[in-house]
């Protein structure tokens, strides 16, 4: 059998070809092997080293030190260095980390710092009693004030602090519900509602982001109960709307919560008894519900008749083939 070359085309014995051939190039000397095992336990052990070094550090007890996992130790550094940014050594400590274990235990709520960013900063200790969470359990939800919200209130509270920015030393004020243990939970059946009073100040001149914080009060208002679900009808009243808020009619019950008579409100507007600071978050339900794209609960002030603030968790739908307004408000305090 001849085989011909397949570039020439000429026969070619055993063994031949016309093309050229290569030189051959020496054998590689095979590359010593390398694990890598050594090298990334050296580096596990540095690291642990470095935040047991820190875990060290920190003003708690040594039974908590103990049961910190890497990312509560990691989380309660970068809260205390943030504190120390803020308040640096050698300057007057703020009101709230001043305060003893007697005195918190006095409050009726725990007290809150944050940065103008909204970064979490201090959070007093007794914030166990009103939301069954260490300190160090909140900090594992995040590191700032939007982590620990429940539900839709970020966009509700991040205006509030906007505002807050924009008129440093006015007193703001929102409700939301924050973030709560198992057991509590269980307990009462669901959040707890939070009442957030609190200013922005300033604590050297001039002013600046890294030198501001916002100081507040957390007070508990009362548990949430799920949406939709209603704890007690000795909570509520009933009213119904025209399509632009107007009062038709509401439940004899209302004089018992704002101390208004039926016949007094009948007629009236909505809005004449909302909060000023609340009615942007009443008219954003207003427009879903009056749209038809539906709206969750919404926590509002409402003026009662001695002229003080009522809470109230308000649930609206529309109602009567979509030409009025049912609200179902239970009154929080």
């Amino acid at each position: 059998m001849t085989i011909f070359c397949s570039h020439c085309h000429q026969p070619l014995q055993a063994e031949m070809n016309c093309l050229p051939r290569r030189g051959k190039q020496a054998p590689r000397a095979p590359r010593p092997f390398r694990s890598t095992k050594s090298a990334s336990k050296a580096r596990r052990d540095q690291i642990n080293a470095e935040l047991q070094a820190l875990r060290s550090l920190l003003p708690i007890s040594m039974q908590e030190k103990e049961r910190l996992s890497y990312l509560h130790t990691m989380a309660l550094v970068c809260l205390r260095l943030r504190g120390a940014q803020l308040f640096p050594p050698g300057t007057p400590p703020p009101v709230g980390p001043a305060l003893g274990t007697e005195l918190l235990s006095l409050l009726p709520g725990f007290l809150l710092v944050l940065s103008a960013s909204g970064k979490l900063i201090y959070i007093s200790e007794n914030v166990a009693q009103v939301l069954g969470l260490s300190v160090v359990e909140l900090l594992a939800q995040g590191d700032t004030v939007f982590d620990i919200l429940e539900g839709q209130a970020c966009e509700d509270v991040y205006k509030k602090l906007l505002l807050a920015q924009e008129e440093p030393g006015r007193e703001v004020t929102f409700v939301s519900e924050m973030c709560t243990s198992k057991a509590f939970r269980l307990q009462h059946g669901g959040n707890r509602v939070v009442t957030v009073c609190g200013r922005l100040v300033a604590l050297s001149w001039p002013p600046s982001p890294s030198t501001t914080a916002f100081l507040a009060l957390c007070t508990p208002v009362m548990h949430s109960p799920a949406d939709g679900k209603v704890a007690s009808q000795d909570d509520i009243f009933q009213s119904t709307h025209i399509l632009d808020m107007t009062f038709m009619d509401v439940t004899e019950s209302v004089t018992y919560h704002l101390g208004y008579h039926r016949e007094e409100l009948v007629g009236q507007s909505w809005y004449s008894l909302l909060h000023p600071e609340d009615t942007d978050l009443a008219a954003a339900q207003h427009r879903a519900v009056a749209f038809g794209a539906g709206a969750g609960p919404a926590v509002l002030r409402v003026l009662r008749r001695d002229r003080a603030w009522a809470w109230l968790r308000v649930w609206a739908r529309r109602d009567g083939g979509g030409r009025c307004i049912t609200c179902i408000c239970r009154c929080l305090r």
